[in-house]
């Protein structure tokens, strides 16, 4: 009887991982399903921890984005921004080795060491407006739009650089990512308008 249990734990998890991608230790925990039938799982090659708490099925095709599905699902509220957003719309040469997300004021930082993240915080304003979804591996993410990544490099620019933000804005424009009518929207919500407004009209 306790085997037929464990196996019908074991066949939960594996049916919850083929839908949702990844798992959390705590959304299994409310299912009733401890860390003893992950343990076995991961020993049996099953399932792949690839962070603390989140698991996933090793065979499971990974998309090249994996690794902002992964993030996303440890912290829901991250919108993913800045260098790791240009990475994703193929704007600029950057290649970042954590991912840049971003938080709402007041929301404090994952605790885990283990997240290879780099945050920063969003007035409501900027936090809610220029987002757009993706599903990767079974996981909703949400990014900047070019337009806003762009405007986002001018505000944080003594965080990453004023060259990167000036590469941004000239590959943006350059490989039509986005217009000058979009930057300046998302630069008035970021205060940043009479920033930007210079390098917009040199490249007119």
């Amino acid at each position: 009887m306790h085997m037929m249990k464990r196996s019908s734990y074991s066949d939960t998890v594996i049916k919850m991982a083929k839908a949702q991608g990844f798992l959390r230790t705590k959304d299994l925990l409310s299912e009733g399903i401890h860390h003893e039938t992950l343990q076995r799982l991961c020993a049996r090659g099953v399932l792949i921890k690839t962070g603390r708490g989140i698991y996933r099925l090793s065979k499971a095709d990974a998309s090249e984005h994996i690794t902002l599905a992964a993030v996303t699902k440890r912290v829901p509220s991250a919108v993913i921004c800045l260098l790791s957003a240009l990475r994703f719309h193929g704007i600029g040469t950057q290649n970042p080795p954590d991912v840049w997300i971003a938080l709402k004021q007041k929301i404090a930082p994952p605790r885990e060491k283990d997240i290879p993240i780099r945050v920063v915080w969003f007035s409501d304003a900027s936090y809610s407006s220029g987002t757009e979804k993706h599903t990767f591996d079974g996981v909703s993410v949400r990014i900047t739009n070019p337009a806003k990544t762009i405007v986002d490099c001018f505000k944080y620019r003594n965080k990453i650089g004023l060259d990167v933000a000036l590469e941004a804005i000239r590959e943006g424009l350059r490989k039509k990512k986005c217009s000058p009518a979009e930057l300046f929207k998302y630069a008035k919500i970021c205060r940043v308008a009479n920033v930007m407004r210079p390098y917009l009209e040199a490249m007119e």
